[in-house]
């Protein structure tokens, strides 16, 4: 029984299931801790303000926005190994120059800001932001290639198995979400911040080696990934179209150029007609692009599954999650940065109660009521952080939903008011809006700092408010996740093959245009004095998505009915 223990453990290790975890794990450590860094390099370099924080947040945003169908289609027209290989690609070396560009900011910065009248410095930064956005959208593309079409595949289209597969790979998205900016805030703590460029640099050129022996043995030992099946003739004829089309002005360049040679009024002409030529190629290529988002975004909607689809994306419209806008209201509010580490900690083991939730649901009532019971337990969880607000304790200030004409007693009111002055004290100096959000939660760690010199007595006169909010937060996590993960697998099971990427994609340009809005909504209300009006905002936001979820619910038992 030994030998047979260990051979089975041995065939698991060497497993497609294993290889994908593993790739998974380094992929999303080496994102997790790219993003901590990225938010706390862009603070540093910009003398503690977080405006270049925010402009990145609105670039990764708007670029997944406007390119996710594209991407997507142009994961579902390549071979499922050369898209890939050129994810993993784009995405590490861009980081590693990106890198490499910090650490010579860090270690040149004086003699940088002086070239140029320091419009040196402006270019670093735009480089800095423009190599880390293609990163963020090489991950996009690696995330919906290997999370919503390997794994399809690999579990051999058993949901039992995929179920099982997504909930894993949950996990380790939970866990490395929370170690991964521990350990590289670590290092930047005890060595500087050039040593933490360079052991991102490092992590990145490691795992890009080893995720790609793996991906590529994964190719390898299941025979159906090198099988896609082709899309309909309809999308086949533009990329066909387009290379003919190319094809021809390149042949009309070379009988050019061979006329060109005989003067230079003609080498100007040839040039001229070399210009038209390509004109009419450029925007083929840009009506082409247009067409291609068009279709993508008509794809989604066409899915059965569009509803639910469309209830995650609400989902992203929320303050209810630990980012830093609920972390920099909890500083506000007298909690220390120790007991917020504590309580992301906590967080993190309820939403992987939510995988196991998940997986023991599906088993015995099915993935559409597991989606029901998510839905129901994540509203249920979240009236306790609506309950906060008017909770003893909370800064709410309700006379700002009058018009301002009370601006002074609110000023007066002794919660109000210390609030007021322990929220305007550490940004002294910086942008007028404490709580900008950003896709990483972590850079508030580094204003700790600033909130230690605040005067004592300035704490609230209740702490029942935010123990409601934090309690509401983290046990909505359950329900959350295990509803992320039912639609997840809905997506998976009911789109065709040749749609997957397309679907997906445009599904991601969804999730990040609801967290713009949830963007625009704090810099709008940026004040702790505010953060109720947010908090009952977001609710109502989750709660049409999980409307639309029912919705679909209704339709999807339906059709099922006849069927039985």
């Amino acid at each position: 029984t030994h030998f047979s223990f260990a051979g089975s453990a041995l065939i698991y290790l060497r497993g497609p299931k294993f290889l994908i975890y593993v790739s998974g794990a380094l992929s999303m450590w080496g994102d997790r801790m790219w993003h901590f860094a990225i938010s706390v390099f862009l603070i540093e370099l910009y003398g503690h303000n977080l405006l270049l924080t925010a402009v990145f947040g609105l670039v990764v945003a708007g670029s997944v926005l406007l390119l996710g169908a594209l991407i997507g289609d142009w994961v579902d027209r390549n071979p499922r190994n050369k898209v890939a290989h050129a994810s993993l690609f784009i995405q590490n070396i861009s980081v590693t120059i990106c890198s490499i560009v910090l650490m010579l900011v860090f270690s040149y910065k004086q003699w940088i800001e002086q070239i140029w009248d320091g419009w040196l410095t402006v270019v670093c930064y735009t480089v800095v932001i423009i190599l880390a956005d293609v990163a963020n959208l090489a991950s996009t593309a690696l995330t919906i290639a290997i999370q919503r079409d390997w794994i399809v595949v690999i579990t051999g289209y058993n949901r039992g198995h995929l179920a099982g597969m997504n909930a894993t790979m949950r996990r380790i998205d939970q866990v490395t979400n929370i170690l991964a900016p521990l350990a590289v805030g670590q290092v930047m703590t005890l060595a500087s911040n050039v040593v933490g460029c360079g052991f991102i640099l490092g992590w990145n050129l490691v795992s890009l080696i080893v995720e790609f022996i793996f991906l590529s043995r994964v190719y390898r030992i299941v025979p159906a990934l090198s099988v896609k099946p082709m899309s309909e003739d309809g999308e086949d004829q533009l990329p066909y179209l387009e290379r003919e089309s190319e094809i021809k002005s390149v042949q009309g360049g070379l009988q050019l150029s061979e006329t060109s040679e005989m003067t230079e009024e003609n080498c100007n002409i040839s040039l001229h007609l070399r210009e038209i030529t390509n004109l009419p190629l450029c925007l083929r290529r840009f009506k082409w692009l247009l067409s291609t988002c068009k279709d993508g975004w008509k794809a989604y909607y066409r899915q059965p599954v569009f509803l639910a689809g469309m209830g995650l994306a609400f989902l992203y419209t929320t303050v209810l999650g630990f980012d830093c806008i609920t972390t920099g209201y909890a500083y506000t509010q007298g909690i220390s940065g120790s007991l917020l580490s504590l309580l992301m900690g906590v967080s993190a083991i309820t939403g992987l109660m939510g995988t196991v939730l998940f997986t023991k649901l599906r088993k015995v009532y099915g993935l559409v009521t597991t989606g029901v019971i998510s839905s129901c337990l994540h509203l249920g969880c979240l009236l306790l952080c609506v309950v906060s607000v008017f909770a003893p304790g909370s800064p709410m200030d309700l006379s700002l939903l009058t018009p301002f004409m009370d601006s002074n007693s609110s000023v007066n009111e002794v919660p109000s008011g210390g609030l007021k002055q322990k929220n305007s004290y550490p940004l002294q100096g910086s942008s007028n809006q404490p709580l900008l959000p950003d896709r990483s939660s972590i850079h508030w760690t580094n204003n700790t700092l600033l909130f230690e010199n605040v005067p004592s007595g300035t704490a609230p006169d209740s702490y029942v408010s935010i123990i409601l909010l934090f309690l509401g937060v983290i046990t909505a996590r359950i329900g959350l996740w295990s509803f992320d993960l039912t639609v997840t697998q809905l997506l998976q099971e009911n789109i065709c093959e040749s749609e997957r990427g397309v679907v997906n994609g445009v599904q991601s340009s969804m999730n990040y245009l609801m967290d713009l809005l949830h963007f625009i909504m704090v810099i709008s209300a940026p004040q702790p004095q505010h953060f109720g009006i947010l908090v009952i905002i977001s609710v109502l936001f989750i709660t049409a998505g999980h409307t639309m979820y029912f919705m679909y619910a209704r339709k999807a038992k339906r059709k099922h009915r006849p069927n039985t």
